[in-house]
């Protein structure tokens, strides 16, 4: 690494928007080097998406987020009480410390996993990231399992509402098909952001640890955030404060990925008014799910709703069979625009580092 200052290397080694910043204002073997980076990060999200679409999941002892929702379901059942309290600032305070214990320790990881790769080919850090990055987003099995929603509600509606209860926390006893399909429609929107937009941002932020800070915040949310009683038996806990910090700190890491879904959404679909779209996403009690929500729902010109608790598009019709479709194929077109992204950054890149080793030469 001769005539790279080994500080900013280290200052910014885990950050591909970092790196993209340094080969900017980068000379000689910086150049060079940094023009490396940028292409194993795009290659690693590449690689990252190929594996989700060839394979899917991994299996699910070797599955990060599997894990972590092990530790958090052990750690859960200490923090949260077994009875209902008004003002539980102790509970809140464990879960805080809980929360940035397990944050910090796979950051951590994720970390030493990033640094102590071999300076090796930029193409060969790009495959062995990209290979740690796929446990931390999930593509194929959000499509999919949206798709089975409607396969089953096609066979009948106690058999769509079943298949919709894999993915919802809501009761989906008495919805009708026309809900059922909301609801997985809602899904799919929403966990585009969390479950693709979100990681691959934060690995650009922040490199792996960033992915999976991001995958343990959302993981955290699911499990500790939603107020009110969960489990049975002995297991049965009160969440109420418990998991404040969790819902409060993936409110914070889901905001930028949100809003930039939604105009992914928007760009892929055309059409979609950005003023309704506002007032639509601030009509949900979360601050980030309206927006690619609300996107979704103007896209397909349906109307996507939680009975009691919002109406996103209302003037919209109600969604049919084929609009499922049309979702899916919407939030593809999403993640094609990644897999474009990255395919340009490579070939932008390699013309670059072309041009610098003939001027070398």
């Amino acid at each position: 690494m001769t005539g790279i200052d080994l500080t900013s290397v280290l200052a910014v080694a885990l950050s591909p928007l970092a790196w993209l910043y340094q080969w900017w204002g980068a000379e000689g073997a910086a150049h060079l080097f940094w023009v490396q980076q940028i292409m194993a990060a795009a290659l690693a999200v590449l690689v990252a998406l190929l594996l989700d679409r060839l394979w899917g999941e991994p299996p699910v002892w070797l599955h990060p987020v599997v894990l972590m929702g092990k530790l958090l379901g052990r750690i859960g059942q200490c923090i949260a009480p077994s009875v209902d309290k008004t003002r539980d600032y102790k509970a809140f305070v464990y879960g805080m410390i809980a929360w940035c214990a397990l944050a910090a320790l796979f950051f951590v990881i994720y970390a030493l996993c990033q640094w102590l790769l071999p300076p090796t080919q930029w193409w060969w850090q790009g495959l062995v990231v990209g290979v740690l990055l796929k446990p931390l987003l999930s593509w194929r099995m959000l499509k999919d399992e949206v798709l089975a929603v409607e396969a089953a509600l096609q066979q009948s509606l106690p058999a769509g509402r079943e298949r919709l209860s894999w993915l919802v926390s809501r009761d989906t006893t008495q919805l009708d098909a026309a809900t059922v399909r909301e609801s997985a429609i809602e899904t799919l929107a929403e966990n585009l952001s969390d479950s693709v937009i979100a990681p691959l941002f934060w690995f650009a932020v922040l490199g792996l640890p960033g992915a999976a800070l991001y995958r343990l915040a959302n993981t955290a949310d699911a499990m500790w955030g939603y107020p009110g009683w969960r489990g049975q038996g002995a297991q049965r806990r009160h969440w109420q404060w418990a998991g404040k910090w969790a819902a409060r700190a993936d409110d914070v890491l889901s905001w930028l990925p949100a809003r930039i879904t939604a105009a992914l959404l928007a760009l892929v679909a055309r059409g979609v008014s950005w003023p309704a779209l506002r007032r639509d996403a601030a009509v949900t009690p979360s601050p980030n799910g309206g927006w690619p929500m609300g996107a979704m729902a103007q896209a397909l010109g349906v109307h996507l709703s939680k009975p009691g608790v919002y109406q996103l598009n209302p003037q919209g019709r109600a969604p049919q069979a084929a609009d499922v479709q049309r979702a899916v194929g919407l939030a593809s077109k999403v993640v094609l625009v990644h897999v474009f992204l990255a395919l340009l950054a490579i070939v932008f890149m390699a013309v670059i580092l072309w041009l610098w080793v003939g001027d070398a030469v």
